[in-house]
């Protein structure tokens, strides 16, 4: 296979990889608080609990989700080589190596 085609083929897959991550953590946190806001209709009185499982759990999706979209973003830039010659500039500017 040609090299220029694998980088590609990478390259797609960290893009779609990451567009499928965004739309799990968009569409998991669209639940969460649909759930939340039907269970503050039907208790009003633990509204202030809900909120708060509901910010907590919310961070988490987050988390999550950007943790999956560094990985894809890495992926994409260790494959086109530019992580490794952005090594190299960094090696030359402190005098390390040859």
């Amino acid at each position: 296979m040609d090299l220029s085609l694998g980088l590609g083929l990478v390259g797609l897959g960290a893009g779609l990889g990451a567009g499928i991550a965004l739309l799990g953590g968009g569409g998991g946190i669209g639940r969460l608080a649909t759930a939340a806001m039907e269970g503050i209709a039907r208790q009003p009185e633990a509204a202030n609990d809900i909120k708060g499982g509901m910010i907590i759990t919310a961070a988490f999706i987050e988390g999550a989700t950007l943790f999956a979209v560094v990985v894809c973003l890495l992926l994409a830039l260790g494959a086109s080589g530019y992580l490794g010659s952005m090594a190299d500039v960094a090696k030359a500017a402190a005098g390390v190596g040859g």
